[in-house]
């Protein structure tokens, strides 16, 4: 069995060596190493701030030693407020390797604040370097003639390092392009020119300054396709066409119900005139009977007016009879 002093001496042992352990776990050795034979002299205290800062110290180091081996003088406390930001160090150190690499004048501070802004330096100096293409989608657009031209275009563009903070990001650049390719066709007085000259509609868009307040530099308007779609114009008449059709026949019915209506109220009044005819018509017995009740009209009186009225139903009848003889022999002769 182990004594008192051995079960010491194993403790003690054991005590050291995690003391060691959480000493080179805490405070980087290795990095601190790396970095002294890399050429960058930092101190082993700046590493231990960095632990107590919550930094990892070798997202610090490393593209410190990196951008130190490019010949980039940087400062390490700028570079830990960067990642304390948020930002990418990584891809900022490679940006401004990239960026003197090809002679553009890139400084850490602008670099910062591109990258804080929500934009990738490291991309944006390679379109500065290598302009990229930019294909808009099919674009229509109407000639004054009525016949609509569907366009496509690609825009070459090359990135603007001075206002990638604040400057509008490609869809203002295809909206712009677009308004443009729209405009032009619309100024045109065929179609037909369009298709003779696509060139044209380039250049008048590639003059109009389309890249004002962007990140980029619009470098050449290309116009990839132009196709005929719809006439447009004879649409239109059409639709005019029908619509028109359709106010003359709600017009026409209305002119038919105020007809028709007008035909029922001369069919009451008829009803109606009737109604007092026959109500007159009714009055008369009475007055006869009143008329001879009084005197005022003898019975040989009486007699002589319903001779008369028989004399004149017989006559309307005989009348009657003659002219649809006549009708009869006027269809026979025809």
């Amino acid at each position: 069995m182990f004594g008192y002093e051995s079960i010491l001496t194993i403790f003690g042992i054991f005590l050291i060596g995690v003391l060691i352990i959480l000493f080179f776990t805490f405070i980087p050795i290795g990095l601190w190493v790396t970095a002294f034979f890399s050429g960058v002299r930092i101190k082993l205290t700046t590493l231990v701030g960095m632990r107590l800062r919550r930094v990892v110290p070798s997202r610090i180091v490393n593209p410190l030693i990196k951008a130190t081996k490019a010949g980039l003088d940087l400062d390490i406390e700028e570079m830990e407020a960067h990642y304390l930001a948020g930002g990418n160090i990584n891809t900022l150190v490679d940006a401004l390797i990239a960026a003197q690499r090809a002679n553009i004048p890139l400084i850490f501070e602008r670099a910062a604040a591109i990258d804080l802004a929500g934009r990738n330096v490291l991309e944006a100096v390679q379109v500065s370097v290598n302009p990229k293409v930019i294909e808009t989608p099919n674009i229509s657009a109407v000639a004054q003639d009525g016949i609509e031209v569907i366009v496509k275009a690609r825009v070459t563009v090359r990135a603007n390092i001075d206002r990638l903070v604040g400057g509008a990001g490609e869809e203002t650049i295809i909206a712009r392009v677009g308004e443009g390719i729209v405009t032009t066709v619309g100024s045109s007085s065929s179609y037909k020119g369009v298709l003779e000259d696509p060139d044209n509609i380039s250049k008048v868009v590639l003059n109009k300054g389309l890249d004002s307040g962007t990140a980029f530099e619009i470098l050449s308007i290309d116009i990839a396709d132009v196709d005929v779609a719809r006439n447009i114009g004879a649409k239109l008449q059409a639709d005019q066409a029908a619509a028109d059709k359709k106010i003359a026949e709600a017009k026409a019915s209305e002119r038919r119900a105020m007809a028709l209506a007008r035909e029922q109220e001369m069919k009451a009044q008829v009803v109606e005139m009737r109604a007092k005819v026959v109500e007159s018509e009714s009055q008369v017995p009475l007055a006869l009977s009143e008329a001879l009740r009084s005197g005022k009209m003898g019975v040989m009186d009486y007699y002589n007016m319903k001779n008369i009225m028989a004399d004149t139903d017989m006559r309307e009848s005989i009348s009657k009879i003659d002219e649809k003889k006549e009708n009869n022999d006027t269809t026979k002769n025809n």
